[in-house]
């Protein structure tokens, strides 16, 4: 465990905290619009006395203590990859403690797929249900308005969606001043409650907790299944330390955050214990009358907030798993010249936009939504705590090894039973994170694995490229002026867009270069170590370039590095580029399939073709490209 690098420079360190508060903790601080609600929903059978209400608030209350702040702020917030956080990053991670190679299939890399996997679910539920809650409270102002929730959710997300092509860029530096006022709102709408009735505070203890565990055990724990949705967004907080680092994020949550969330939580049950009827609507009802339409449309901000947060955790951990090599290649545009991490993925983003609004006509209601999106929670959750039991290894520190995993026993434990109590819930939305999770978990495995195949059907029997390079240099065909780059996944062998090349055209440039882009499992690489360069003979060159797995590759970028620190000069309007495109016909009955059955072939064949131009991915000058075509039977 290392800590990322913090501002230390006080100005700096306090915009980065207001920056923070917009990005990291809008999913969390949207929360108190429906979790207390739910725990006492009427499926649930919990009523709202004062036994029940102390205790609920006290599992809140630890909940986030636990959970987030220890586990999540002080805890994972240290267990970063070269500064990264997130649950690919701590698979990277795993896998170099493992001293396994990253390709090899093990438990190690499932935990963390399968988590990046849920992650999807999460971004398609928490617009959905986020947005749903908050437009929902124009029922309280007037239950006549119930008939535009709905027509009214769908238009938001919409325009959500329609605006992430113009990034964050633009509006991002107004999201730590509305979420501040959010956060206000929640502590002042609080605090209200809470002078209605202060007994109320007495929940902080946890001898509430284990009473009302102690008298109704089976409610007691179903009802973990609703206090769940309190620390929604944990996984946010640790995804997003490479963009803010650790300080401002434990600054943030200590100094705003935690004290908002558990005043207005406080005033919630204390409302709910002046009134039980409330409890239903117990967050708008907080507020005076008068008060209660701005405060639907400064919840729709804050909804809309959080959502713009889950999106663009969707984007970067898809360009992840591009990069780790387990999603097809994709068009990824950046929105900002300043901040590398403000990507668009068009495809990524319309295809959320379709499962918002299915899941939206489906459940029409948060309260059909929330069994879903605490199941989602929980299994993100227990997959970070696996996969930190063996990312956190200290190789020359057993004794702290052992002290790190007792620990995340006891966080495996807490995650194992608020799953547990969210099992009942499958039936009635829990499946829907479940079904999301095993598509994307499949697809992931099946790319990788029919990259796999195809590099190995492709390479196998290849020419090697030092014995090809001596024949050629002993016998050279007729060379032309210019410098031909031939983009090959080995470093080892024989490109076949040359050999066609050289068979079609019998000629060869003069100054022939190979170039092989891989990735690494650390977020970022240095530019000192970027590049490989060898003159393989007097006109041959190879280059091997490495990308960190939050980096996006880039043949122009290669290039200038390569001169700059190598000597390689190529002239841009005299360098023309080959590659390969792969058109695969499948077998029913190959002679050798590896490990893919004929359905994962059709899906991977499917991928393939869907896949971006490698032109666009490695941002290659277009009209200076040659593609050679060869068919693979798999």
């Amino acid at each position: 465990m290392s800590a990322t690098q913090d501002p230390q420079d006080p100005k700096k360190l306090a915009a980065l905290t207001l920056t923070a508060l917009g990005v990291v903790y809008g999913d969390i601080g949207t929360s108190p619009l429906y979790a207390f609600a739910e725990c006492f929903s009427p499926h649930h059978g919990l009523v709202p006395n004062p036994a029940n209400v102390l205790g609920i608030l006290s599992l809140i209350t630890w909940a986030l203590l636990l959970v987030i702040s220890f586990k999540y702020v002080l805890f994972m917030l240290r267990a970063d990859n070269n500064g990264e956080g997130g649950i690919l990053a701590l698979m990277a991670l795993a896998l170099r403690n493992t001293q396994r190679k990253r390709g090899q299939f093990s438990i190690f890399i499932l935990l963390g797929i399968a988590g990046a996997a849920l992650f999807y679910g999460d971004g398609v539920l928490t617009p959905a249900v986020s947005v749903l809650s908050a437009v929902e409270g124009l029922k309280v102002i007037d239950p006549a308005f119930e008939r535009y929730v709905l027509p009214l959710t769908v238009l938001i997300i919409i325009v959500l969606f329609a605006v992430q092509r113009h990034g964050t860029a633009g509006v991002g530096k107004f999201f730590g001043p509305v979420v501040v006022l959010w956060f206000l709102s929640l502590a002042v709408l609080g605090i209200g409650g809470i002078l209605r009735d202060p007994s109320v505070l007495k929940a902080l203890s946890p001898y509430y907790a284990i009473q009302f565990f102690a008298a109704q055990p089976l409610l007691a724990f179903l009802s973990l299944g609703a206090v769940v949705l309190v620390v929604t967004g944990g996984e946010a907080i640790y995804a997003d330390m490479g963009h803010f680092g650790r300080k401002p994020i434990q600054y943030g949550w200590f100094g705003v955050v935690l004290p908002a969330l558990l005043l207005n939580y406080y005033g919630q049950g204390a409302l709910a214990l002046h009134d039980p009827s409330t409890v239903g609507q117990a967050f708008f009802l907080l507020a005076p009358k008068g008060m209660i339409l701005p405060l639907v449309i400064l919840a729709t901000g804050a909804t809309v907030i959080a959502s713009q947060a889950l999106i663009s955790g969707v984007f970067s951990i898809t360009r992840q798993a591009i990069q780790l090599g387990y999603m097809p290649r994709m068009n990824i545009e950046h929105t900002s010249d300043s901040e590398i991490g403000q990507i668009y993925i068009p495809g990524v983003n319309w295809a959320l936009c379709v499962a918002v609004l299915l899941l939206v006509f489906s459940f029409k209601t948060s309260a059909n939504i929330l069994p879903a999106y605490g199941f989602a929670i929980c299994g993100i959750m227990i997959m970070t705590t696996a996969t930190a039991f063996v990312a956190l290894k200290q190789v020359n520190n057993p004794g702290r090894t052992r002290a790190i995993r007792l620990l995340l026993v006891a966080f495996a434990v807490i995650d194992i039973a608020l799953l547990a109590a969210n099992v009942p819930k499958i039936p009635t939305g829990g499946w829907f994170p479940m079904a999301v999770g095993l598509v994307m978990l499949v697809m992931m495995f099946t790319w990788k694995r029919g990259r796999r195949q195809l590099f190995h059907r492709i390479h196998d029997g290849e020419l090697p490229l030092e014995m090809f390079v001596q024949s050629i240099e002993a016998s050279p065909p007729h060379r032309v002026e210019g410098t031909a780059i031939f983009m090959t996944g080995s470093a080892d062998t024989t490109p076949h867009a040359l050999l066609h090349n050289l068979k079609h055209n019998k000629v060869l440039h003069e100054q022939v270069i190979f170039l092989t882009i891989g990735s690494t499992d650390v977020p970022k690489v240095a530019d000192k170590d970027r590049l490989k360069v060898t003159r393989l003979s007097e006109s041959f060159w190879q280059i091997v370039a490495t990308y960190g797995f939050t980096e996006d590759p880039s043949v122009p970028e290669i290039l200038v590095l390569a001169e700059r620190d190598h000597g390689l000069v190529c002239d841009e309007m005299t360098t023309s580029y080959f590659l390969s495109r792969e058109t695969i016909i499948c077998d029913r009955h190959p002679a050798k399939r590896y490990d893919m059955s004929w359905p994962q072939l059709k899906v991977f064949t499917w991928m393939q073709r869907n896949a971006s131009r490698p032109t666009d991915f490695y941002k290659i000058p277009a009209n200076r490209v040659v593609e050679m075509g060869t068919q693979v039977e798999m």
